[in-house]
């Protein structure tokens, strides 16, 4: 009995993590590729065991672990918030002439005093604090084609950047990195003079770290910028998006 891959789609799409769901199959019936977009909140290898119990016990469909594959988005929205910065306790002189005067501060002996002055934040962002992180990470593969869409956010406002290529994991880094980067330039003026010299993922002790270095245009120079980011449960993709705004977030904005 042939089993329509709606069918299976709509049953992947019941378990709790899996968001959405597309499944490809062959002539037979059989599924050739599944595709799962999930949430973070469980280990991509659980939910391929999932996705395998949910097929076989609703519909005696066996499905290869190796034609699964698994995007999770981690929502910036659960990284915690910086805690603020509560002021200095003024220090009342009463050798002032007056109560007022003692309140009469300038501005400008403050070091901590954000007014109009523009300064460099935590984060490596200039100005109102706004920082962009990242809002999401698609990557599908067809065949031997790979899309990959990286989603950005600063504030109320939303970048999308999209690149495509090879399906090679090498190919697939440097897909990610050049998606977010053109997700950046909607939100980051600064973004235009810059390009994806390198990204891979390397391992340090015993951690996978991805890296990213960008060439920045400042004519007539050319400057160098580089980022880092740990590989989480969330996966190599999420990290390379990462470490692309670990190198730019503090640089481009100056640029303004």
């Amino acid at each position: 009995m042939t089993t329509d891959a709606r069918e299976i789609e709509r049953a992947l799409c019941r378990i709790p993590e899996v968001t959405a769901a597309r499944v490809v199959v062959d002539a037979a019936g059989a599924p050739i590729e599944v595709h799962i977009l999930a949430t973070p909140s469980k280990a991509p290898k659980q939910v391929v065991r999932d996705v395998q119990s949910v097929a076989m016990a609703t519909f005696g469909v066996a499905i290869d672990h190796r034609v699964v594959s698994v995007v999770q988005l981690e929502r910036s929205d659960a990284s915690p918030a910086p805690a603020p910065i509560p002021p200095p306790p003024k220090v009342l002189d009463l050798n002032a002439p007056s109560a007022a005067a003692a309140d009469d501060v300038t501005a400008g002996g403050n070091e901590g005093t954000v007014g109009t002055t523009t300064t460099d934040t935590e984060d490596g962002t200039v100005g109102d604090g706004a920082r962009i992180v990242i809002d999401g990470v698609v990557l599908t593969r067809a065949g031997l084609r790979c899309e990959v869409q990286v989603s950005l956010r600063r504030g109320k406002s939303l970048g999308v950047g999209s690149a495509a290529g090879s399906v090679s994991a090498s190919s697939a880094l440097r897909l990610v990195a050049q998606a977010t980067l053109a997700a950046m330039r909607e939100l980051e003026p600064g973004a235009v003079r810059a390009d994806i010299e390198e990204a891979t993922v390397v391992r340090v002790g015993t951690r996978d770290v991805a890296t990213a270095s960008l060439v920045l245009l400042t004519p007539p120079n050319e400057e160098v910028l580089a980022g880092s980011a740990l590989v989480r449960a969330t996966g190599e993709h999420d990290a390379m998006a990462r470490a692309v705004l670990d190198a730019a977030n503090r640089r481009l904005p100056k640029l303004r």
